[in-house]
């Protein structure tokens, strides 16, 4: 059991020298209990003896520690607190486990996203102290200036960092729990991807207008607006995926561009490669412009750049090939020509997704079904519904009121009949 022994300081201040011993470390600990100003002798005694209980069984319980044992507990600590992340740090170990299941794409988006607008604004901070706060007001001042997609992927970088650092044990809780999802502002109307669409007469006239430019543009512009294909994938065609005999376009590759890697050949955005029909307009132009890169005459067409003669007799396995040379076509060409097309024919927002939006919107709206719609783009059914609920609704419509039509004529000869 542990004693005290009276001791008094160099002021005259009276204080007992508590004094315990632990068997598991076998050593005596020591502290001091100050005795209040005028207190007696009883009241003394009897806090001293519950003094002298408590503090051997707080170093019984290993709750005391010695001047040296206290200083090396600092020195852990502070070396503890060194090792613990900041923000930019675990961001670093992120992106590097992210970075084996995204698209180079995506990988792209994600760290755009770290660097200008996460980082700059938590990145010194550690993972254990950023609160929910700091993570809104990030959140609202960035949907101030951007779109409320735009905030929305910032919000799912920022929840996919913190659970990951929550499952690795990081941190104990994520802040992200308590932070709210970006919501869309009441003055600004969703915009669905059937929204984005082209008109069938719009559509007839980007046709139209297609018709003045050299073969491999218009063989691409037909073929975006047959197939409703992603960029990448027209541009990773190559020719023995056409199949003009039947009418059928195999897509199986993706080409894709970052600085990292330059030109790269990826697989589909979903992994399944796809087969689509065309039509004969888009069949009859791949003719032709298959047929100008491997002779010397010039076809019908009236329009036909110099360096389609210049890969002349030696035929490119890729369909869509950069200029003067039999190397694919740089994925970000499609869409800085449409930008010059868009504004000789003034056809304001024209890029190559428009042509995605407006195949499956004009054949959800035409009478096609959502899963062979879906099939036809690779899409999933839940992606289709989701970004073209309202083309799929005009097209129940469609599909109800022919029924009624139906059902009306049928009537009707009844009706003539019977008169």
């Amino acid at each position: 059991m542990g004693n005290a022994v009276p001791m008094e300081t160099k002021d005259g201040r009276r204080f007992y020298e508590l004094r315990a011993y632990s068997k598991e470390k076998k050593r005596t600990y020591t502290s001091r209990w100050y005795v209040p100003d005028g207190w007696g002798s009883r009241s003394i005694e009897s806090e001293l003896k519950k003094q002298i209980v408590n503090f051997q069984n707080a170093v019984d319980a290993g709750n005391v520690l010695s001047r040296k044992e206290k200083d090396a507990a600092r020195i852990a600590a502070a070396e503890a607190l060194a090792k613990l992340p900041t923000v930019k740090e675990y961001a670093d170990i992120f992106m590097a486990t992210k970075e084996q299941s995204i698209s180079e794409n995506t990988r792209l988006s994600y760290k755009t996203n770290l660097d200008r607008h996460i980082l700059p604004q938590l990145g010194g901070f550690l993972m254990k102290d950023v609160t929910p706060a700091m993570i809104q007001k990030l959140l609202l001042d960035f949907q101030a200036a951007h779109s409320y997609g735009s905030a929305v992927k910032v919000y799912n970088i920022l929840h996919g960092l913190f659970d990951m650092a929550l499952f690795d044990d990081t941190i104990p809780v994520s802040p992200m729990n308590r932070v709210k999802r970006p919501k869309q502002k009441k003055d600004d109307r969703a915009v669905t991807e059937a929204d984005k669409a082209l008109f069938e007469d719009e559509l007839n006239y980007v046709l139209d207008c297609a018709k003045n430019e050299p073969l491999k543009w218009q063989a691409f512009i037909y073929l975006a607006a047959d197939t409703g294909a992603r960029r990448g994938e027209l541009c990773g065609l190559q020719w023995e995926d056409i199949d003009m005999k039947n009418g059928w376009v195999h897509f199986k590759r993706n080409l894709q561009y970052s600085t990292d890697k330059g030109v790269y050949e990826t697989t589909l955005k979903n992994g399944k490669p796809r087969d689509v029909d065309i039509g004969e307009d888009t069949i009859a132009i791949l003719k032709a412009y298959k047929k100008s890169l491997t002779s010397d005459e010039k076809t019908d067409n009236s329009v036909v750049d110099i360096n389609t003669y210049k890969q002349k007799k030696q035929l490119s396995k890729w369909v869509f090939t950069a200029d003067n040379s039999s190397d694919p076509m740089f994925p970000h060409t499609p869409t800085r020509y449409l930008q010059k097309f868009s504004d000789r024919y003034n056809i304001p927002g024209l890029h190559p997704h428009l042509f995605r939006h407006t195949s499956a919107t004009l054949s959800l709206t035409n009478g096609a079904d959502l899963k062979s719609t879906a099939d036809r783009l690779g899409h999933s059914d839940a992606v289709m519904l989701r970004n073209y609920a309202h083309a799929n609704d005009i097209s129940k419509r469609k599909a109800g009121q022919a029924a009624r039509d139906a059902l009306k004529r049928k009537q009707q000869e009844k009706i003539k009949a019977e008169a």
